[in-house]
């Protein structure tokens, strides 16, 4: 049984990564500025230890990850900007060498190590690089666009009008993943340290066309819902930094080794999308109100 610290816990990725670890019987340390919010209560209840931690407190930080023999490190421009997050990705790494943690996963984003020039993908290839220059442990895991983004925001407000409104054309792949497969995978990860360290692993679980979405969310959703391209100098107005990325999905997509994972690692699950769409609460999501945020992305 190991002690495992993850941030973002009361977030998609770090939610997943906890309740897989816990489920896994590992010890959690669920690390979030708010220790009181329904999320962290959600992961009291099953069983994790909740600790408040900020990455602008590097004595906090260091604290808080004291005793703790893995982290799973999680970051985010939104909500500040990705020079923030770098530099809070880089104290997050700092604090726990000085720590002394025997293990660090940090989830990035697929190809965000190819130079794409996305920048939400390059203040994490900033992360992942100075990750490898620590004499620590490390692995880095980069997952594909999340099927979840799909349940909220701009795609959200169009199911409801029953258009799938996104900044693809109809026929251009696109590889997915689940949180729930990203947290299972991370707690795969963490529990076979030799075997993952100093590896860095895209992950994805199925690959379709936004023509494709539509059908499948057609059916889970009960309704008619049909792609719409929405152009990419739109969702620039929103903002540049997911129209970087969504322009680089059409010029380039992500090419993931799906196959591959299923193969390797089929104790994961590996959801596809019609998996994962069917197994959402489509009635209460659409007949909620409006919802903030634009499309979703990696």
């Amino acid at each position: 049984m190991l002690t495992v610290a993850v941030t973002g816990a009361t977030g998609a990725q770090g939610g997943a990564t906890a309740r897989a670890l816990l489920s896994s019987g590992h010890r959690v340390r669920a690390l979030t500025r708010d220790p009181a919010s329904p999320a962290a209560d959600a992961l009291r209840r099953l069983g994790a230890e909740v600790r408040r931690a900020d990455f602008d407190d590097p004595a906090a930080l260091e604290t808080a990850l004291a005793g703790a023999d893995s982290l799973f490190a999680v970051t985010t421009p939104f909500g500040t900007s990705v020079r923030t997050e770098a530099r809070q990705g880089v104290a997050l790494v700092d604090a726990a060498v000085r720590a002394r943690t025997g293990h660090i996963v940090f989830t990035s984003a697929a190809h965000a190590d190819r130079g794409t020039g996305v920048p939400h993908y390059e203040s994490k290839r900033r992360i992942e690089e100075h990750l490898g220059a620590v004499d620590v442990p490390w692995t880095v895991i980069a997952p594909a666009a999340f099927m979840d983004n799909y349940a909220h925001g701009w795609t959200l407000e169009g199911l409801r009008e029953g258009v799938f409104a996104w900044p693809m054309p109809a026929d251009r792949p696109l590889t997915l993943i689940s949180a729930a497969d990203i947290g299972a995978f991370a707690a795969l990860v963490i529990g076979r340290r030799e075997a993952f360290a100093g590896r860095r692993v895209d992950i994805a679980s199925d690959v379709l066309t936004p023509a494709r979405m539509a059908e499948v969310l057609s059916v889970a959703t009960g309704r008619p819902v049909a792609h719409r391209h929405v152009p990419v100098d739109a969702v620039r107005n929103w903002s540049a930094d997911l129209a970087d990325m969504f322009a680089y999905f059409t010029a380039h997509g992500l090419d993931v080794d799906v196959a591959g994972l299923r193969r390797d690692y089929p104790e994961v699950g590996w959801r596809g999308f019609t998996d994962w769409a069917a197994a959402q609460d489509w009635d209460a999501l659409l007949a909620a109100g409006p919802v903030p945020g634009g499309p979703g992305g990696s």
